[in-house]
């Protein structure tokens, strides 16, 4: 079965060996995504919402290179450093998913791999083909 990698070019990927997002067949798989710039600062620092809506468009845009649509996302994994932030960042995730509703686990974790990350989102996408839409 055919792979194809999508890369966001960061000097990490190589580095550590992963890719961005991975298809294989009709499954794309999303690592771990945080609000991250292309310059590599951390956007809005202070603001879980803010990076929440950021991590999405990014992996939004990932799904989208591969061939999927945001749509096609059957399942999340939110990491937070602060659980208390919870409703900012379901508001933010509940902007993108309210209506295709994927199954999502949200869980605190001691830390990211900056001070300054809030939030780190996993997601899966089964693209349909159109077809059978």
């Amino acid at each position: 079965m055919k792979r194809v990698h999508y890369s966001t070019g960061t000097p990490w990927e190589p580095l550590v060996g992963y890719s961005r997002a991975v298809r294989v067949g009709n499954v794309i798989h999303v690592s771990g995504t945080t609000a991250i710039d292309e310059n590599g600062e951390v956007i809005s620092p202070e603001n879980s919402f803010l990076q929440t809506e950021a991590i999405l468009k990014k992996i939004q845009t990932a799904i989208e290179y591969l061939g999927g649509r945001i749509e096609d996302v059957v399942r999340t994994r939110i990491y937070v450093v602060n659980i208390q932030d919870w409703e900012q960042i379901g508001r933010a995730h509940g902007e993108i998913f309210r209506n295709i509703r994927p199954a999502s686990t949200m869980v605190e974790v001691q830390s990211l791999i900056s001070p300054f990350l809030l939030v780190e989102i996993e997601a899966e996408a089964i693209v349909v083909p159109i077809s059978n839409l």
